[in-house]
């Protein structure tokens, strides 16, 4: 590797808006994201699937009837 050409690689803090903080070790001393893993709906199960026009019921129609 080449000299004096790499950030420094210093403990940082990522910091959530739901104010959750983490520690680790980046080119930056803190970071500040909107969502994370412990507010993120697909993470906290609270997720839910919106059926438009009943697409997943034309599906379920489709694929019972090429079955039988």
């Amino acid at each position: 590797m080449k000299e004096g050409i790499h950030p420094e690689y210093v403990d940082s803090k990522i910091i959530c808006g739901c104010g959750v903080v983490t520690e680790t070790k980046a080119a930056v001393k803190e970071i500040h994201v909107d969502i994370c893993s412990a507010c993120h709906p697909f993470y906290t199960g609270t997720q839910k699937l919106v059926d438009t026009a009943g697409r997943v019921e034309k599906f379920r129609r489709r694929v019972a009837k090429a079955s039988q």
